[in-house]
């Protein structure tokens, strides 16, 4: 495949897996519990093989590809805490830590200096705000995995997590797009 079509594809993927996750922890009288829990799955399932198709793309090793690497590994941390259905409370461990996991790995994508790069100011510059908007929303569903794991209330820490996750995936999909 390409590797700017490749990278194409998987910035979509990841960025409608994490709107599908962002929906799946939005309170809803309509969507039952499973139904909730199968979204989040199919979520973090789509924003790893998005990051995972946009590690492939990467032709070098560097802080864009780690990245993208621990972004993926973070997702099937979430996912495998959802399956593994031991206890509550490992599920809410192994979410915080994938959680934590894409920070690291969204945080790590300003990082990547290229020479080689045809994109402009302004298109790094956006697509730096979406790995931080990314970074901000993961560490916010970690708090709240902490918080609940302490007994404490939540609020909407969760929630909105997931929607400003979502926002930066999307800015950077669609940045990506343009490149293309």
């Amino acid at each position: 495949m390409n590797n700017y079509l490749e990278e194409l594809l998987g910035s979509w993927v990841q960025a409608i897996g994490t709107v599908i996750d962002a929906i799946s922890n939005t309170p809803s009288r309509k969507l039952s519990e499973e139904l909730q829990t199968n979204l989040s799955i199919t979520g973090n399932v789509m924003q790893a093989t998005g990051n995972a198709l946009l590690a492939d793309s990467d032709n070098t090793l560097d802080f864009e590809k780690i990245g993208n690497i621990i972004q993926s590994i973070g997702n099937l941390t979430v996912v495998s805490g959802i399956l593994i259905m031991s206890d509550e409370k490992r599920e809410t461990e192994l979410e915080i830590k994938g959680n934590l996991l894409q920070t690291l790995g969204n945080l790590l994508s300003p990082f990547d200096i290229s020479v080689d790069d045809k994109s402009s100011y302004k298109e790094n510059l956006l697509l730096d705000v979406g790995s931080i908007l990314q970074a901000i929303g993961n560490s916010l569903q970690a708090m709240a995995g902490i918080l609940k794991l302490q007994g404490k209330e939540q609020g909407n820490l969760n929630l909105v997590g997931g929607w400003i996750q979502a926002s930066g995936a999307v800015l950077q999909a669609l940045v990506q797009s343009k490149n293309s």
